[in-house]
């Protein structure tokens, strides 16, 4: 039987525990570059099995948010470089999610002042992060976007191909692909997204074609060992609707498990919400979702995520239900959660304020549990 901190292999990485601190959106890096404070974040949590970066785009057209990283400048490598020999220093392991946020964007983060781009030219009912001429920030309606033209959708391919070889080039023991939350690629999975009369669209398996475009260029260029994938099924994230989500994962499981990936890294319920929350007529069936893609020969990790504390964790890993467990909010207050988890020591309370921009306050000034009277 299997512990919550027993090491484990996940495709070509080997991890000391099966403790992973989620993707977690900290609006702390300027111009797109990590910087010395990112160091310190991410190194103060090497205790982690892995840590999965906070979504980083692909490209300027990929970014949907202010002061977030970027896979696509010389400087924000270098950047990245930093933060990955720290991790590596401090005994960590660290894969970065890979991201373009397709329509969730505003004219003022897209090259040009330009329209972001989607599967079809629908508008999201969601909101960005912008940092104000002042330096505050705030959050604001999405832009108004446009339909992605069929001879752009290949070039948006070799941008995920590119960015995926520049993270390994920058020290990364791996990468995942950000196909959750109502992103681009999950945007085009859902059918409230994506109108399209292509080949990119109508049934679940056009709608599926741009990830595994995604997929295949990502893992012809590093090896699928070192390749993670996120998928929310029923999140309402960002608008993200489709009335038969177990049709839709069903299909994407089945097809991912041709891949000897590292891992699949599954969102249950609403991100950062209700883990029973539903989308169509059924609840979603995570373990016949689980059954399905093993029974298709899938041999990657199963990790799950999304309101779990310590008790739900260790009984998920221990029943075998899962082999990994993310965890988010709990990481950013708590930067050696896996000692808290593994002695069941008190967690430090997050400060919600300090979540999205700002400096050291809320970022790297938690206290480590011996630090707290």
């Amino acid at each position: 039987m299997a512990s919550l901190f027993d090491p484990i292999t996940i495709g070509d990485i080997t991890l000391k525990n099966r403790v992973v601190m989620a993707p977690l959106t900290r609006n702390r890096s300027p111009k797109a570059v990590p910087n010395t404070l990112n160091v310190t974040y991410y190194e103060q949590r090497a205790s982690a099995g892995l840590l999965i970066t906070e979504a980083t785009a692909i490209t300027h057209q990929g970014q949907g948010y202010a002061d977030v990283p970027g896979l696509y400048t010389p400087e924000a490598l270098e950047g990245w470089r930093k933060v990955t020999d720290a991790v590596h220093r401090a005994g960590g392991r660290i894969v970065v999610q890979m991201w373009h946020v397709g329509r969730i964007s505003h004219t003022s983060l897209q090259p040009n002042g330009g329209h972001p781009v989607a599967p079809s030219a629908i508008r999201a009912k969601s909101k960005t992060y912008l940092v104000n001429e002042d330096g505050t920030g705030s959050f604001a309606e999405t832009s108004e976007p446009r339909a992605l033209d069929l001879a752009e959708i290949a070039g948006i391919v070799e941008d995920y191909r590119k960015a995926a070889r520049a993270a390994i080039d920058a020290g990364f023991d791996g990468i995942e692909i950000h196909a959750a939350n109502g992103y681009l690629i999950d945007q085009f999975l859902r059918s409230g997204s994506n109108r399209r009369t292509d080949a990119y669209g109508g049934p679940i398996e056009n709608r599926a074609r741009f990830l595994f475009e995604v997929v295949e260029v990502i893992t012809k260029e590093i090896g699928a060992g070192r390749v993670g994938i996120r998928i929310s099924p029923v999140t309402p994230s960002n608008d993200a609707f489709d009335p038969e989500p177990q049709a839709v994962f069903t299909y994407v499981v089945k097809k991912l498990a041709r891949y000897p990936l590292a891992y699949v890294h599954v969102v249950e319920g609403a991100t950062g919400g209700a883990r029973d929350h539903q989308q169509g007529d059924l609840p979603f069936d995570y373990a016949g979702l689980r059954a399905t893609y093993t029974a298709a020969g899938g041999n990657a990790a199963w990790m799950a995520n999304n309101g779990y504390d310590r008790d739900l964790a260790v009984r998920t890993v221990e029943s075998g239900e899962a082999d990994l467990v993310a965890f988010g909010k709990p990481f950013i207050a708590n930067p050696d959660l896996v000692r808290r988890l593994k002695d069941g020591a008190p967690l430090n309370a997050p400060d919600q304020a300090t979540f999205y921009g700002g400096g050291a306050k809320g970022y790297t000034d938690y206290p480590l549990l011996e630090q707290v009277a």
